[in-house]
């Protein structure tokens, strides 16, 4: 059972530096010389803490990586566009130091003003943050009085920001977008309203046998689409074409049908497809006539049929998990069963969570997100979480007993 956390609006912030771990690390692309974000949910999603900080006149201090510069300073890895897209959202200047430690970044954070915002370049610029080393710990610690996570997707690694550096400060707590990430998936996890129901997609079964054997005690029904789909069909008897299915694959979705029979858990599998034969052939994309697919073509999406079955059996269920795309998602033409199923899902009266970047790109890209009751924006972080795993940047945000660090 999680326990308790600190949380940031039980921190007294007047006039401290407070140093807040985001998870800044959004999709960029070039225009010209110059870098712009293309998807800003992950800043906006901090947005309710920065604000909380400004407004109890505390010096907003924020941190994240961007990518994987291999702890070398590398300019397209910069914050520079995080902190102009930033700006635009707060409407207010962000500054962006130079090095997310040393002199310099020290000496603009104790010239800062109640309510200013700071933003420290790459934390990934330095190994010492994925090593979590002492000395680039100190250094954080130069630039904090009052520690803030508010990186859910960031928290399962041991990391200098997200652990090394809170055991060393005393106020230190959670932000409001990881106090939601925790309350919606802990109670999801831990004590979910039923009817229960998974929808899961994406590429490989492997990648969900965690959450999938964590749940089967107190799951009703697990829907399953996209490419992972394909070893269920296989493991059932049914022809897959050349839809892309390994041994392993086929061997773990066996062993969840079989484990789900055991335990009278419907399990719904998609009966049609949208296929094609091969995913850049978009002209040629036609729906089969049942379940089995032509040995010459491939999956590509769940078909009409497998959509209305998916609506049916979603109607009644009180508790909704959604994780995974329905098809090749990045294209456009096969992206069509994982948008009506994000409104399949919001159109029930049911809880409804999702978690993934592609889940929360199609809810967003459908119009739905309103719908929802909560989003993740945690990633495969999301899903460890899920499957019960410790996160030790949650761990040391709990509250302790006396003595203990």
């Amino acid at each position: 059972m999680q326990k308790a956390l600190k949380k940031l609006q039980d921190l007294d912030l007047r006039g401290k530096r407070v140093f807040v771990r985001v998870d800044f690390n959004v999709p960029l692309k070039a225009e010209g010389k110059h870098w712009v974000v293309t998807d800003s949910k992950r800043i906006e999603g901090a947005l309710e803490t920065i604000r909380h900080i400004i407004a109890n006149d505390g010096k907003c201090i924020l941190a994240s990586h961007l990518g994987r510069p291999k702890g070398k300073k590398d300019a397209k890895f910069s914050l520079e566009p995080v902190g102009a897209k930033l700006s635009e959202l707060l409407g207010k200047d962000v500054i962006l130091t130079d090095d997310c430690i040393g002199d310099g970044a020290k000496s603009l954070s104790l010239r800062m003003r109640s309510g200013d915002v700071l933003l420290l370049e790459n934390l990934r610029f330095h190994e010492g943050e994925e090593s979590n080393s002492a000395d680039f710990v100190a250094k954080l610690l130069e630039l904090t009085d009052v520690y803030v996570n508010d990186a859910f997707g960031t928290m399962h690694r041991a990391h200098a920001s997200t652990v090394g550096l809170p055991k060393l400060v005393a106020d230190r707590g959670a932000g409001f977008l990881v106090q939601k990430e925790v309350k919606y998936l802990t109670a999801l996890k831990e004590n979910p309203e039923r009817p229960l129901a998974l929808v899961m997609g994406g590429s490989k079964v492997s990648d969900k046998m965690g959450i999938l054997e964590q749940f089967l005690p107190k799951v009703d029904k697990v829907f399953v689409g996209g490419a992972m789909a394909y070893a269920f069909l296989k493991a059932k008897g049914h022809e897959i074409g050349k839809s892309l299915c390994d041994d392993k694959q086929e061997q773990l979705a066996a062993r969840i049908v079989k484990a789900a029979e055991a335990r009278h858990i419907r399990l719904v599998l998609p009966v049609d497809h949208v296929v094609a034969s091969s995913i850049q052939d978009v002209p040629g994309k036609k729906i089969t006539a049942g379940v089995d697919i032509p040995k010459e073509l491939l999956g590509v999406d769940i078909g009409p049929q497998t959509i209305e079955l998916f609506q049916r059996e979603l109607s009644g269920v009180k508790t909704i998990f959604w994780n995974g795309p329905m098809g090749v998602f990045e294209e456009p033409a096969f992206a069509g069963g994982t948008f009506a199923l994000a409104r399949a899902i919001a159109a029930s009266s049911g809880l409804k969570l999702a978690g993934g970047g592609d889940s929360a790109a199609a809810i967003s890209q459908s119009g739905t997100e309103a719908q929802f009751d909560f989003v993740s924006t945690g990633g495969g972080a999301t899903l460890e979480f899920l499957e019960g795993h410790e996160f030790a940047g949650l761990k040391v945000l709990e509250f302790r007993k006396s003595g203990e660090a």
